[in-house]
């Protein structure tokens, strides 16, 4: 049984990135290769700027938050990141999530799922695919670029996807069916 987490990485009010992420979850379950689909949204995850005292290395959490995040990232084995970008930069409310943990990340792939505008989130995909590769984690070259979103977003906030956005989202849940099946065994050995 396979799952995915979709995390939207954008808390900012009146954001774009959560009609989004939910076209990406429904992309996902339409596509079908995953049998559990989590939208985990950053916003309501409320993580506090990193406060464990010890490296996360260790999983000795003393905050629940830290707990409840531990479980929801363990839990899946591939994720789908939906991020903005902000000053040719990822948000720092991924980075922070990101660096709450460190073994739930490892030996699982990661799709990215940018937004922005003339370069469509792809600085921000960039970057990102640094930090991920220190955690174990694999970047996929497969990825939904979305250039000029907001030409894409309605006054009432609803999202209107193209036919590249579709076929790209496609080719990405793919290879996420295929490299997360990959590197199932070094995730059982992993422990």
């Amino acid at each position: 049984m396979a799952k995915l987490d979709i995390i939207l990485a954008s808390t900012r009010p009146n954001r774009v990135g959560l009609p989004i992420a939910q076209w990406v979850e429904t992309e996902a379950k339409t596509h079908g290769g995953f049998d559990e689909i989590e939208l985990v949204d950053l916003a309501k995850v409320d993580l506090p700027f990193m406060n464990e005292p010890h490296h996360p290395r260790l999983g000795t959490y003393v905050h629940q938050h830290t707990r409840d995040w531990s479980a929801t990232i363990d839990s899946a084995d591939a994720f789908v990141f939906v991020m903005p970008e902000y000053n040719y930069g990822y948000s720092a409310v991924l980075k922070n999530a990101i660096d709450y943990l460190h073994n739930e990340w490892k030996y699982k792939p990661v799709g990215l799922v940018s937004y922005g505008g003339v370069a469509a989130g792809t600085r921000a995909a960039q970057q990102i695919k640094q930090v991920v590769t220190t955690l174990k984690m694999t970047p996929l070259f497969e990825a939904v670029s979305i250039p000029f979103v907001h030409q894409l977003i309605d006054n009432d906030g609803n999202l209107t996807p193209n036919d590249i956005m579709a076929a790209s989202a496609k080719d990405m849940f793919d290879e996420l069916v295929r490299v997360s099946g990959a590197l199932r065994q070094l995730r059982v050995q992993a422990g």
